[in-house]
């Protein structure tokens, strides 16, 4: 288990998808909305391994000076649409600005967020095809080690060590927004396992949902993006929040 303290925050912000709009997400959080001393947590889809590693490095440089003067801190979960070996060897590791492997506890104006990326492209047939013609290039846009992983022995160690009261994924239980499949109809008839797959994706974040209760977890938020909507509900006093492309969700204070 990996715990990322950030005792200097005052301030929690989790973010649905960017889908590589790195600056725009600095801009507004730093300037637009003139956060400071503020972690912002990126709920998946970042945008990863679409681009050349260097890149990463100057983009971060690009943005260092302008984090370090509000005194924010970006932290990224594993989205689908995300190279996985950024988050699982921390290829992207800069104090204001870092990749998290799964099963990740950010430690921050007293709570614990457990980070679980992961989620199923639903245009995954036409991503696998693309990446034929990336290759040459050394990048891709589709990895097939996408889904979202059960790690129960993971989920032990954290009960171990401290109690969870927040949570941050790319995608969300089945019980939660969105619960219908209207929305990829065409896609599964281009793809015919994709059905069972997203079942599968909802699953495993179900099990990862009973886990944590049975361990007598202090649930209170969970938040993930993944699905490009904005909605609320409250099931079991713990507020599911699923966000928006780029929409931004202050955690409560303590």
């Amino acid at each position: 288990m990996k715990k990322y303290v950030y005792s200097e925050a005052k301030e929690v912000v989790v973010c649905g998808d960017i889908h590589g709009a790195f600056e725009t997400l600095i801009y507004k959080a730093c300037v637009q909305y003139s956060m400071t001393d503020t972690v912002i947590i990126v709920a998946g889809d970042c945008g990863f391994g679409f681009e050349r590693p260097n890149y990463y490095t100057t983009l971060y440089n690009r943005l260092a000076g302008r984090l370090s003067k509000a005194n924010n801190w970006v932290v990224f979960v594993r989205g689908n649409h995300d190279d996985p070996s950024y988050f699982n060897e921390e290829k992207v590791n800069y104090e204001r600005f870092r990749c998290v492997p799964d099963y990740s506890v950010i430690n921050v104006c007293g709570r614990n967020i457990l980070c679980v990326g992961g989620a199923v492209s639903i245009d995954r047939k036409y991503r696998r095809a693309a990446n034929v013609r990336l290759e040459l290039k050394e990048v891709a846009c589709y990895w097939p080690d996408e889904l979202p992983v059960f790690d129960l022995s993971m989920i032990e160690t954290i009960s171990e060590s401290c109690s969870i009261d927040t949570i941050v994924t790319h995608t969300a239980p089945s019980f939660c927004p969105l619960r219908d499949k209207h929305g990829v109809r065409s896609w599964q008839l281009q793809d015919p396992e994709l059905s069972d797959d997203l079942d599968k994706e909802r699953d495993i974040m179900d099990q990862i949902y009973y886990e944590l209760i049975k361990y007598k977890h202090p649930l209170e938020h969970w938040y993930y993006g993944h699905f490009h909507e904005s909605a609320a509900t409250n099931i079991d006093n713990i507020i599911f929040k699923m966000l928006d492309i780029e929409e931004m969700c202050e955690l409560p204070q303590r």
